[in-house]
């Protein structure tokens, strides 16, 4: 059983969101992104917006804890 889930979000309505949360990581670590086709950008810029995004989330998460 394959479970190939994609981009898909549990919340589609979340889309906005996480777009603007992408913007918005995009640009603090210096990546110009656009809106919709962005394969004109290395894997490591896009790693490097990944990873900030990652790093926000569990910088969140951890304020949530104490």
């Amino acid at each position: 059983m394959s479970n190939n889930s994609g981009n898909r979000l549990v919340i589609p309505a979340a889309r906005d969101a996480m777009d603007k949360f992408k913007m918005e990581a995009a640009n603090e670590v210096g990546v110009n992104l656009k809106n919709g086709y962005n394969g004109d950008i290395t894997a490591r810029q896009a790693g490097s917006v990944g990873g900030q995004m990652v790093k926000k989330m569990i910088q969140a998460y951890e304020n949530g804890l104490k």
